[in-house]
């Protein structure tokens, strides 16, 4: 049995059978095609590719639906794996190589894709990120704006931006509703709409997992630094930045409006805590309650 790497680019897969082949297929239906005629030769253990800004997905999806053993990791995992390996050099045919090895050697979670109204739920996520950008930007552009004329067109193009948005975020909170596992996640203040959607398409573990394992996963689990009598400041590093970013907006609003958060926050300051390294702890506190209630949500689920 064989482990499978695919390191993937924008126009490429470069794809390594575990200290047997490599090749190079082109990333899009043809070259899926072809990848998966190739790999019919080799029997397989998992297929292991990394998390590349959206150009994974549709490999992922294609390989999937061939019935491979896919795997999709955090970029971040995989420089530890070459780092703990001794494998310095960095090029795509050796990184395809190194994720080769880690699926060999590795036992690893399992791709498991979406739900449908979970793809549905993404897309609108993505879609409002994209406006909410688009908006910040022309705020920026109308500020330096001096003529009457751009700025009736730029004001004009901002209150349809800020009605797009209003229609999306509507969209959003009905499909969250709609899902007996999820609708009553978004009570504690601060998870509003916006990080409750982004934990169902970029987090589906939520619920599953321990809190050190969720909290490690999102990135948000402290890392010691220490060597003999040497203690370094711990710190956070690698994991699920979507979902942080979603996390960091939330805690702002609950260190504000949710009691025991904004306590919670109060005293890490009293501590004597930076209001840096205090937020990042009522984020990862956020994500254990969270986690805690969804995880409660699916089982009342199953006993009814």
């Amino acid at each position: 049995m064989y482990g499978i790497g695919i390191d993937v680019s924008q126009a490429t897969l470069d794809v390594a059978v575990h200290e047997q082949a490599f090749r190079q297929f082109s990333n899009d239906k043809r070259g899926f095609v072809r990848l998966i005629q190739w790999l019919k030769q080799w029997p397989i253990t998992q297929v292991v590719l990394e998390a590349s800004g959206g150009y994974e997905r549709a490999a992922l999806e294609a390989l999937h639906e061939a019935g491979l053993p896919m795997v999709r990791i955090n970029p971040a995992r995989a420089r530890r794996f070459a780092q703990a390996t001794g494998r310095a050099a960095k090029t795509d045919r050796l990184d395809a190589a190194v994720l080769a090895q880690m699926a060999q050697l590795l036992p690893l979670t399992r791709y498991v894709p979406p739900a449908p109204w979970q793809r549905r739920l993404a897309e609108f996520a993505q879609c409002r990120r994209h406006l909410v950008q688009m908006r910040v930007s022309e705020m920026q552009r109308l500020r330096q704006l001096t003529d009457p004329v751009l700025i009736t067109i730029k004001q004009r193009h901002l209150a349809q931006l800020s009605e797009d948005l209003k229609q999306l975020d509507k969209a959003i909170a009905e499909q969250l509703a709609a899902q007996p596992g999820w609708k009553n996640i978004g009570t504690l203040k601060g998870a509003g709409p916006i990080l409750v959607s982004t934990l169902a398409c970029e987090l589906p573990e939520l619920g599953t997992l321990g809190s050190k394992a969720i909290t490690s996963l999102v990135g948000l689990a402290p890392m010691n630094r220490e060597s003999g009598t040497w203690q370094g400041k711990r710190s956070i590093t690698g994991g699920r930045a979507v979902v942080r970013e979603a996390l960091y907006m939330a805690a702002l609003t609950a260190i504000r409006y949710e009691p025991r958060l904004r306590d919670f926050y109060a005293t890490l300051k009293a501590k004597g805590k930076a209001s840096k390294v205090a937020l990042v702890a009522v984020m990862r506190k956020m994500l254990v309650i969270l986690n805690a209630r969804k995880r409660d949500a699916e089982a009342a689920l199953v006993c009814t």
